[in-house]
């Protein structure tokens, strides 16, 4: 494959409880091999809690509203044109603190799996079930 052009009417997208995946690239609609990025809204006062990716390093950079963003045990407000860089197997969770949506764009690379992406749900395990509660 030489390329492909996305239009957003042509955007593969996931609805999920917290927002939604506007996927811009994985294996299965672009070919890619080592990048997938997506487009990620979050509802407000939602998020996408604590998970890991064992094989992937992320990066999110803040499009639009503010996110409260955790790297390991470290917690940050994001802003627009504020990112951060997630090595791979390290916990990481994102949430909106606003009233308004927010949106990021997530970029992990290699791609992994058939997907491209594949993550550890790590939310309901110590330490990370009791950090936003301390």
């Amino acid at each position: 494959m030489n390329g492909k052009f996305i239009t957003l009417a042509e955007r593969e997208s996931d609805v999920l409880d917290w927002g939604v995946m506007g996927w811009l690239s994985r294996p299965t609609t672009t070919g890619a091999k080592d990048l997938v990025v997506i487009e990620v809204t979050l509802d407000p006062t939602f998020g996408h809690n604590f998970h890991k990716h064992p094989d992937q390093e992320e990066v999110i950079y803040v499009v639009e509203g503010e996110i409260e963003q955790w790297l390991g045990t470290e917690m940050r407000i994001l802003s627009v044109g504020d990112s951060v860089f997630i090595p791979a197997d390290v916990v990481h969770a994102s949430f909106n603190v606003s009233a308004r949506p927010a949106k990021v764009i997530a970029i992990l690379g290699p791609c992994a799996g058939e997907e491209g992406y594949q993550l550890i749900e790590v939310y309901d395990q110590s330490p990370w079930n009791s950090l936003r509660n301390s």
